[in-house]
Order: structure tokens, then C-alpha cells, then sequence
């Protein structure tokens, strides 16, 4: 055989590899689809009046313009559609663009069908940020990007997701459980302990803008809970900067508690309180990628104890958002432990309390 016969026979070889790989992850899929796009809700339901109109795109096409509650800009089409929203004081940037579905057989029959593309800028917005270079720099590379997502980052740790890993070997993607069984939980103790963070998971100790350096547990090996897990997301994956604890330094505190209460962000759903009358009225102000706070135990006082990532509606229409939760053993949008949906009186729905987006 030949050597242009043999290269030709490794590429072969490893195209089949690689279907059957995608073939085998079956609980957690994302897919590109044409044919939904015209599926995909809105990327924001954008109904207040603007308070002013920015400035015209060279070509006349596009349009800025500045709406409030929270105060943002948001970048029109010449059909007055939007492309992109941008929210005073956060670096979230909700861009539009290709059609996917993010689907999760094991758990749950929902699907969630959109054209959300949630990335983090370098800075945070405010008002006139459109003529600054970095803006126009970042925005010139990522609006109509495929490159990976907040969105797609997050669905890398479901269900047998496929590990990923770096040059080094390290697995930094795949699987994720969300702690430890609790030899406890015979008694009034959780199926699984808690304080799973990314570098857990990865299994190496990891030192802080602060200093502080921590080590990873043997037995938390390949777990994140559900703070853990937005904090891999955003933080050791996305580059927001993170926090050791709830108290040293700036950036996102390490619990769902602390992130709530942070100066971090824009709260776009005040936290009001921690009892059933404090449940927010509305959920309309939500955007996708924002981060969704909870009140689930009794037992932690004035504590927020649960956190996850709003996605948008699904194709039923329903406001859902993936979390990690220890009824399902890690990230997920299904139904184990509660069906992840914001909208309804259902267990989350019931039990929401406020949202930020960073």
C-alpha cells in the first residue's frame, strides 16, 4: 500500500471514529438545524419603547437603540429585528444567529430550539459602548461565530456528554456528576454532598487571582454542584473572573448564596427575600444566560441554596434552565428532582427568588 494510500485509509478510519462517537452520545445532544429556524423564538421579547436611538450601522442597515428596565442597547436589523442586547454594568452579550437544539432524552421529553448565542465580552457594557474599538473589535469576531457558547459549554457536562481534553491530557469537558453519595443520607442529610467545584472535577488544585490556592478532593473527582457548575461554565471555561470564597476578592463567589448576594452583574430580578411571598411576580425581564437563584431548603435559613442558567423557552414554550442538581447526578434540564421550568407553580418555578445576569 502505498503512503497516499495509507493517509487516505487513517482519514476514513477516523471520520467512522468519530460518527460513532457522536452517534453514541445520546443523552445529550446539540444540533445546527436549518429547517427549526423557523422554530426558534425571538432572541428577546423587546416591548418597552425606546428611551433614545443610537447610532446607524454605515450601511444604513442596522440601528441601535436604548431601551430600559434594565437599561441596555439593543442592535436592529433594517427589519427592526434584533441581532443583539447588551445590558448596562454586564459582560453577557445575547447575539443571534444559526438555529440549534439542545435535548436531553434521559431526563426529560423537552427540547429547547433557539437562535441564543450567550458569550461573555472583555468589558462590561454601558451606554455608548458601540463606538469603542474593543467593542467593535470583539463583535467583528464573534457575531455569526459557530465557536462555542455559553450554551454549548454548559451541555459539554451532561449526561455521558464525550470528554474533551487539553494538550496536556487534562479532561476539562465531559460527564459530570454532582458530588459524592453522603454516608449520611440514611438520616436528614442529602443523597450527596455538596461543595463540588471546577477544580474538582479536573482534579487539580488551582490558585486564585487572590492567592489562595485550593486543593481538589479525591473523592469530588469529575463532580460539580450546582454553584460548582456555573462557575465552570462562566468562570474556568468562559474567563469571568472567580472568587475562592464568598468573601476574598472580586468576581463570582463560590455558592449560589454568595453569587446572589454579589455586587457582580446586574440583578435584572431584585432579591426581595427567601420566603414563598417573595417569589417574583413576573419572569419577563429574563434573558437567556442569566443566572437564576432558589430557595429549596428550610433548613438554610435566609440562604439561597440553588443556582442555574436560564436557556429560554423550550418548543413547548416553557421558560426552562439547566442546573446541576443531585436528584440527576449532575447538569441537566430534566425532570429528576423537579421539572426545570421558571414558568407555572411547579417546584423551581415556586421556589425562584431573583436573577442576575454577569
Amino acid at each position: 500500500m502505498t503512503a497516499k494510500s495509507k493517509s487516505r485509509t487513517r482519514r476514513v478510519l477516523h471520520g467512522a471514529t468519530v460518527i460513532a462517537l457522536l452517534a453514541g452520545s445520546a443523552y445529550f445532544t446539540i444540533e445546527l438545524r436549518k429547517e427549526e429556524q423557523a422554530k426558534a423564538p425571538a432572541i428577546q421579547a423587546v416591548t418597552d419603547k425606546p428611551v433614545d436611538s443610537g447610532a446607524v450601522a454605515d450601511d444604513g442597515s442596522q440601528k441601535w437603540e436604548r431601551l430600559k428596565n434594565p437599561a441596555r442597547s439593543v442592535l436592529r436589523d433594517g427589519d427592526g429585528d434584533v441581532l443583539a442586547t447588551f445590558t448596562d454594568g454586564a459582560r453577557t452579550a445575547t447575539l443571534t444567529g444559526p438555529s440549534r437544539t439542545f435535548t436531553e432524552p434521559a431526563n426529560t421529553k423537552s427540547k429547547v430550539v433557539t437562535e441564543n448565542w450567550v458569550r461573555l465580552m472583555p468589558e462590561e457594557w454601558r451606554k455608548g459602548s458601540e463606538r469603542e474599538q474593543w467593542f467593535k473589535d470583539w463583535f467583528k469576531e464573534n457575531y455569526g461565530s459557530k465557536k462555542e457558547d455559553l450554551f454549548a459549554i454548559a451541555f459539554q457536562y451532561g449526561d455521558q456528554a464525550p470528554p474533551k481534553k487539553d494538550a496536556d491530557g487534562t479532561q476539562y469537558a465531559g460527564d459530570a456528576a454532582f458530588g459524592p453519595l453522603n454516608p449520611n443520607s440514611a438520616g436528614a442529610g442529602d443523597l450527596r454532598l455538596e461543595q463540588s467545584d471546577f477544580y474538582d472535577y479536573l482534579g487539580q488544585s488551582y490558585t486564585f487571582r487572590s492567592g489562595t490556592t485550593l486543593a481538589a478532593e479525591p473523592a469530588k473527582y469529575r463532580a460539580m454542584d450546582c454553584s460548582g457548575f456555573i462557575r465552570t461554565v462562566f468562570g474556568y471555561r468562559a474567563r469571568y473572573p472567580l472568587m475562592a470564597t464568598d468573601t476574598s476578592g472580586d468576581g463570582l463567589p463560590r455558592t449560589a448564596n454568595g453569587m446572589a448576594r454579589s455586587k457582580a452583574g446586574v440583578d435584572v430580578i431584585p432579591l426581595k427575600g427567601v420566603a414563598p411571598a417573595d417569589r417574583p411576580s413576573s419572569t419577563d425581564v429574563l434573558q437567556p444566560g442569566d443566572l437564576v437563584f432558589f430557595k429549596l431548603d428550610t433548613r438554610t435559613a435566609q440562604r439561597l441554596d440553588h443556582t442555574g442558567m436560564y436557556l429560554g423557552n423550550d418548543a413547548d414554550g416553557h421558560k426552562i434552565f439547566i442546573s446541576s442538581r443531585e436528584e440527576a447526578n449532575g447538569p441537566t434540564i430534566g425532570d429528576k428532582g423537579g421539572t426545570s421550568r421558571l414558568d407555572g407553580n411547579g417546584y423551581y418555578a415556586s421556589t425562584l427568588r431573583s436573577a442576575k445576569r454577569l
